[in-house]
């Protein structure tokens, strides 16, 4: 049976405006527990424009999307929220006035009082090859995200693409895998230097397999591979045996499952809230940051902290039913510095 994680409040979405969540949250004494669809924290930020500068941050002349996301980390360090990363939300149900059972794709089961929805512009969904019948390996044999490396042991593993990814899961996964295989359409990529010349020097001492070409069918049963047709680009095709493939080919910004809760939406594409607590249709679920809409929106990461900061307010309610909220400003109240851990 599967352990159920309890927590106050559970926010969709490890970006700066979900991580900032957990920083006004906090300050309320609201424990956080934080789901993202991405292996690593820290958003669009993190993932697309790491070194990309950043302009119209309060405080910060100029700041990377990295250091942003490093330096609210920083900031929510003294809550300790929990991070799930990897994992995609797949359902949402509500067993109680105010509670919620929320479920993952990899299993996890949540129970909590609120829901804070700060995905950015939806969930980030791995872009498929055009390969016909893909589909009936998915989720068995054919992968777009690694959860656990120890699924891919004594396996012959197919990795697709040219950039980070794909060349860090060849070099990650060459030491576990029986043998890894890395296919890109030509010989030129797009990853890191230090990782390019690593994957060439296994590649030369016969470690892992290096391929040009593209994979134009799969060959199996059941949902189960067992081989890759692969063309190159002189048009000659070979099958290579394979038990795994991971193709890595970008990710897509969709609303993904927010769509099947229930909530009303703007255009289909965003969610409804009020301007006051930034609440849903949905009572105990908010929504802050670009997935939101309402009349004025403006698209803006600061937008987001002050969506947060009023969400907070009335997430308090849910999480401590009739307990008076006083306002307090951190820069005079001692209570809310020992929080902090700056006394």
């Amino acid at each position: 049976m599967t352990d159920i994680i309890k927590t106050d409040v559970l926010i969709i979405g490890a970006g700066p405006v979900g991580l900032f969540a957990v920083f006004e949250l906090g300050l309320l004494d609201i424990k956080t527990h934080v789901v993202d669809i991405l292996d690593k924290i820290g958003g669009q930020c993190a993932e697309l424009y790491p070194e990309k500068p950043i302009y119209d941050i309060p405080g910060f002349p100029i700041v990377t999307g990295q250091g942003l996301v490093d330096n609210l980390l920083k900031q929510i360090e003294p809550f300790k929220p929990a991070f799930h990363l990897s994992r995609m939300i797949e359902k949402v149900e509500r067993i109680g006035d105010p509670l919620f059972r929320v479920t993952t794709d990899a299993g996890d089961v949540f129970e909590t009082k609120g829901v804070v929805i700060a995905a950015g512009g939806g969930s980030f969904q791995p872009k498929k090859p055009p390969i016909e019948g893909i589909e009936a390996y998915e989720g068995k044999s054919v992968s777009y995200a690694v959860r656990r490396m120890e699924d891919f042991r004594g396996k012959s593993v197919l990795v697709v693409g040219g950039g980070d990814s794909a060349l860090d899961w060849t070099l990650n996964l060459h030491p576990v895998a029986k043998h890894v295989t890395l296919l890109h359409r030509r010989d030129a990529f797009r990853a890191a230097p230090h990782s390019v010349e690593q994957m060439r020097a296994l590649a030369a001492d016969g470690r892992i397999g290096l391929r040009f070409g593209q994979v134009t069918a799969l060959e199996g049963g059941n949902g189960m591979l067992t081989g890759a047709v692969i063309r190159d680009d002189a048009g000659n095709s070979t099958t290579l045996p394979v038990e795994h493939m991971l193709p890595f080919f970008g990710l897509t910004m969709k609303l993904g499952p927010v769509s099947s809760w229930g909530l009303d939406l703007h255009h289909e594409e965003l969610v409804l809230v009020s301007t006051e607590t930034f609440e849903t249709s949905q009572p105990g679920i908010f929504a802050i940051g670009d997935i939101n809409w309402y009349p004025g929106k403006l698209k803006l990461i600061l937008s987001g902290f002050h969506e947060g900061a009023l969400m907070a307010q009335k997430a308090h309610r849910y999480v401590y039913p009739g307990k008076r909220l006083t306002f307090q400003y951190t820069t005079s109240s001692s209570s809310l510095q020992k929080k902090l851990g700056v006394l």
